[in-house]
């Protein structure tokens, strides 16, 4: 007799065949097949195991994992339930995110970058799965691409809308105007800011409550410029039309005024460069993938001294 059981849901409930079906493929991906469809198999795999051993989740995940052939329809459908409400509604939110992702495939090559940047960077992101239907930040990130495709192609107003429900549900607000690369982490996410000319390179990672403003009522080219590999940490506020070099640091609670050079640090309140800014400390490392908030401690406080 078949040791195999089935749930309310209809799916394979915790027997040894059903384990080997759906066991999650390890990293990294084989050579023959690309990252997004490697991804989207995890994420599937994911959300079998989830479902076998919580029940409670099975009718949500299929739903939105688990009943779609690809990661843009689950993407689509899941921020169109996440976004939605009594005026705007899910059925036009997913046709707009769907026929976005369908138009450009670039945003859905930057979902995967993404994915892959929260996995190896949180260690509190147990999965792939957990990150596309639980990290606010990502979600929020991936329905700003959207937005800043509305606002190119001139459809201002419901890019503009969309931004607002963004900031509703997920409390970080980004100017559908502002540029952003891929590989970004929005770690935690909370009360994130971004301006409308400010500019995010690629692989970038930025901490809650950080700030990307102006400095006044100007109009313009007015807010700052993050380049790749970047670490920004908690709290930083970063005004102005200025440049943080690539690979830089900014230490938690800072308030940066000035250009920050490639590969050094910048703390404090006015923010001043680790090592001075006649000569500046170094590092090698890349801050955004090493997530190192703390190594520049010792030399500030030697420095300050």
């Amino acid at each position: 007799m078949s040791t195999e059981k089935t749930n309310q849901n209809g799916l394979a409930a915790s027997a040894p065949a059903a384990a080997a079906r759906h066991a999650i493929p390890t990293y990294p991906p084989p050579e023959s097949e690309s990252e997004e469809s490697w991804v989207w198999a995890q994420i599937k795999a994911e959300a079998h195991r989830d479902a076998e051993s919580e029940p409670a989740l099975a009718s949500f995940l299929y739903a939105t994992v688990l009943s779609h052939n690809s990661l843009a329809f689950s993407l689509a459908f899941h921020l169109a339930n996440k976004l939605c409400s009594s005026t705007l509604l899910s059925t036009l939110l997913y046709d707009l995110f769907l026929q976005s992702f369908s138009s450009k495939p670039s945003l859905i090559s930057a979902v995967v970058a993404d994915l892959l940047a929260a996995r190896h960077r949180d260690p509190a992101c147990v999965s792939f799965s957990h990150c596309l239907l639980n990290y606010k930040g990502f979600l929020a990130v991936q329905a700003h691409r959207v937005s800043h495709l509305l606002w190119a192609q001139h459809r201002r107003p419901l890019a503009l809308a969309l931004q607002s429900r963004i900031a509703d549900v997920f409390a970080v607000d980004i100017h559908p105007a502002a540029r952003i690369g891929k590989g970004i982490l929005l770690d935690h996410a909370t009360g994130v800011v971004v301006g409308e000319t400010a500019v995010i390179g690629n692989n970038v990672s930025i901490l809650h409550h950080v700030t990307l403003g102006g400095t006044g009522k100007a109009v313009g080219d007015r807010h700052p410029k993050i380049g790749d590999g970047v670490l920004i940490g908690a709290g930083a506020t970063i005004l102005g039309n200025i440049r943080i070099g690539e690979g830089a640091k900014i230490g938690a609670g800072s308030v940066v005024l000035i250009d920050v050079p490639p590969r050094t640090t910048a703390v404090g309140n006015p923010a001043r460069l680790v090592g001075g800014k006649d000569k500046p400390a170094r590092h090698d490392d890349v801050p955004s993938e090493s997530m190192d908030h703390t190594s520049f401690i010792q030399e500030w406080s030697d420095y300050i001294i």
